[in-house]
């Protein structure tokens, strides 16, 4: 996303007119989310200005603030003091989705003996290989593979292990639970975009407004 990126944090980007990361805040606090936390590295201080406290949202704000990009599971675990002993719900904020939230809501209560609960998407033409497969809700490493949405569960008990501040990628992560068989999810076919260029950005804008008229 550079040069755009160079001075505006990627979460602070606006589709269909606000931030990316208020389209997912608002959504959370629909559902009744009281507590959100932000973790941040790049221009970090320019997310904090923008979203506050989140109370104009009907939420409060927590900020895990990183010295430097610890990749997804990293920052994760550098953040769990202030996520609690319960399932929490992971979302990417440089996506834009129009999944229902509800859904997320409901697999932090039926995990089981899960430790991962994924929405899965159909492989978008940058990404065609796709990550994962799902059959019957068990998430798999082989067959057909759909791409991980960003949009998550999470016991913390998967995230425990790794010292704080340690740079640590998620994907491995998430590969040894499927393994065994304690990661679950579901296949959503709605609309999900990863702005990750300025071409899919503008696109996706473009669409939004097309739809609005």
């Amino acid at each position: 996303m550079r040069p755009l990126t160079d001075r505006v944090p990627k979460s602070l980007i606006e589709v269909g007119g606000k931030p990316l990361i208020v389209h997912h805040i608002e959504k959370l606090a629909a559902l009744g989310c009281e507590r959100v936390v932000v973790n941040h590295a790049h221009l970090g201080e320019m997310i904090e200005a923008a979203l506050g406290d989140g109370a104009r949202y009907g939420v409060t704000i927590d900020y895990s603030r990183e010295e430097s990009a610890l990749e997804t599971a990293g920052g994760i675990a550098h953040a769990l003091p202030l996520l609690g002993d319960a399932p929490f719900i992971v979302v990417n904020a440089d996506v834009y989705s129009e999944y229902d939230y509800a859904g997320l809501l409901a697999a932090a209560t039926l995990l089981g003996d899960a430790n991962a609960y994924l929405v899965l998407v159909d492989n978008p033409d940058h990404h065609p290989d796709g990550d994962f497969g799902v059959r019957d809700g068990k998430l798999a490493l082989d067959g057909a593979l759909l791409t991980f949405s960003g949009l998550a569960v999470y016991r913390p008990a998967l995230f425990a292990a790794i010292a704080r501040g340690a740079r640590v990628p998620l994907a491995p992560l998430l590969r040894e639970q499927i393994a065994a068989s304690r990661a679950i999810g579901e296949h959503y076919r709605g609309r999900w975009c990863d702005v990750g260029t300025p071409d899919r950005l503008t696109r996706l804008n473009r669409d939004l407004r097309v739809r609005r008229v």
